[in-house]
């Protein structure tokens, strides 16, 4: 499990078509290796892998053939490429952003970004080659002010169009700076990740969430035929 937070940046290197290394800047001062182990799980541009070996700047993780095709992972290993790094959440640890699992649903691409006088608002949309996985996974959990990882970053949905297609986030400079979205140009891939709780209340549910309702439209009637008078 973890925050959404991230602790850092690390530069992704092929060993073999699934096994690669992740080797981190100024790797003294970093908090992800102060006490890094074998057996660790490290969320690595939003995806959980497991920590096999560790070396002198960094360590080497392997990645199973569905993470490969579900994520960009694949795309990123063929070049050096810097991703965000977070450890696992402890217990007793600050939640910062929000629950984030590593179990990355699908991906996107970026549309635009803009940058305003405090933000740059982000549009991130779907792929037309992934649309289903798409419409399966994330369509359903983007509701506006909710919770999407963006290659493991905890992000707000600002807005989002009815049809599920295409979210907007708002990143503050902070968050911007110290991650890898400041490295994105229009037209790459990140991994999404839905809202953890989304995704049980949907279960219960037995269908996908209905996001058009406004605050009006829920009264008794609806309570009941959604499961839950």
């Amino acid at each position: 499990m973890f925050t959404g937070l991230i602790q850092g940046l690390g530069v992704i290197r092929p060993l073999e078509s699934d096994r690669f290394t992740l080797s981190i800047p100024d790797a003294s001062d970093s908090p992800i290796l102060s006490d890094l182990a074998i057996g660790d799980s490290v969320a690595v541009d939003g995806v959980c892998l497991t920590v096999e070996e560790i070396i002198s700047n960094g360590f080497v993780a392997t990645a199973s053939p569905e993470t490969l095709q579900r994520t960009t992972l694949k795309q990123k290993i063929q070049t050096a490429h810097y991703v965000n790094l977070e450890t696992s959440l402890r217990v007793g640890s600050k939640l910062g952003g929000h629950f984030v699992t590593g179990h990355v649903d699908g991906v996107a691409y970026l549309q635009e970004a803009i940058v305003t006088d405090k933000a740059w608002e982000m549009i991130f949309q779907a792929p037309s080659s992934r649309m289903e996985q798409w419409e399966n996974y994330i369509q359903p959990l983007l509701i506006p002010k909710g919770s999407v990882a963006v290659n493991g970053i905890s992000l707000t949905v600002a807005e989002c169009n009815a049809e599920g297609t295409w979210f907007k986030a708002a990143v503050i400079p902070h968050t911007y700076n110290q991650t890898n979205l400041c490295y994105l140009k229009t037209g790459d891939w990140v991994n999404i990740e839905g809202d953890i709780l989304g995704k049980y209340v949907a279960k219960l549910l037995g269908k996908p969430l209905e996001t058009n309702h406004s605050v009006s439209d829920i009264g008794l009637t609806f309570l009941t035929e959604n499961g839950y008078l």
